[in-house]
């Protein structure tokens, strides 16, 4: 039996890599889907086409997750075409790597403007058409609490903002029966990232279980905090980092 059946979920940033996948198992557990793009329409298209093409229902919305009235356009035209909404995964962010001398301003707007603008924006939105049994995801990452490389220190301040609003939110929103949790991802297998880039051999002597995660990895435990048996889980950030951060 599909545990989401008659829900509707809004991922953002989904047109590729762990939101792609996340929308993908959403919509395998019988959710209705909405995802946003900012630039990969194509991509977008094509994900709503498979998703459809399992029997599924899916739509794809234009939204730079920089843009925060974009972002609450979104949300209001999820519930207007959809019907209504159950579940929000704040997916997108950004990374930019660089000494903090020498990180750019415009870089950091973008960093703040994504990773925790368009956060604020998505929640309160949603948070407005939201009932009881409704759920938040947050995309945070293991980089808030650990950061082994330099360069990283605007990504992980903007994570750990996220962590931090994951708190506060489990407050505001408990009493309404919506639950909000943050998964902390460690290196996961993606376009961006891949686990045989210049990079991955000397990540996965830092990981205990000696490889990278899978986006499929992330979107079942997506589905599971989605899900009914997760009404017990509220401000939790949770790794899933195959120990990296152990």
């Amino acid at each position: 039996m599909a545990t989401l059946g008659g829900k509707v979920a809004l991922v953002t940033g989904a047109a590729r890599g762990i939101g792609a996948a996340i929308a993908k198992r959403l919509a395998q557990e019988g959710a209705a889907v909405a995802i946003t793009y900012s630039s990969s329409a194509g991509q977008a298209d094509e994900l709503v086409k498979v998703i459809e093409s399992g029997g599924g229902r899916a739509i794809a919305l234009k939204a730079d997750s920089a843009d925060s009235k974009a972002v609450r356009s979104a949300v209001k035209d999820t519930v207007e075409r959809l019907g209504r909404l159950d579940i929000l995964v704040n997916n997108a962010g950004v990374l930019h790597i660089a000494p903090i001398t020498e990180f750019p301003e415009d870089q950091f707007e973008k960093a703040v403007a994504v990773n925790i603008g368009g956060v604020f924006a998505a929640t309160q939105e949603a948070a407005r058409h939201m009932g009881e049994g409704g759920r938040i995801i947050m995309l945070g990452s293991i980089n808030s609490d650990f950061m082994p490389f330099p360069g990283g220190s605007v990504y992980s301040l903007t994570k750990a903002a996220v962590a931090g609003f994951t708190h506060g939110l489990a407050r505001d929103l408990g009493p309404r029966g919506i639950t909000v949790n943050n998964l902390q991802p460690g290196p996961i297998n993606t376009d961006m990232n891949p686990s045989h880039g210049p990079f991955a051999e000397t990540m996965k002597t830092m990981i205990a279980v000696g490889r990278y995660g899978t986006t499929e990895e992330i979107a079942g435990l997506v589905a599971f905090l989605a899900g009914p048996e997760a009404g017990y889980i509220n401000g939790a950030s949770i790794r899933i980092d195959g120990g990296f951060g152990a």
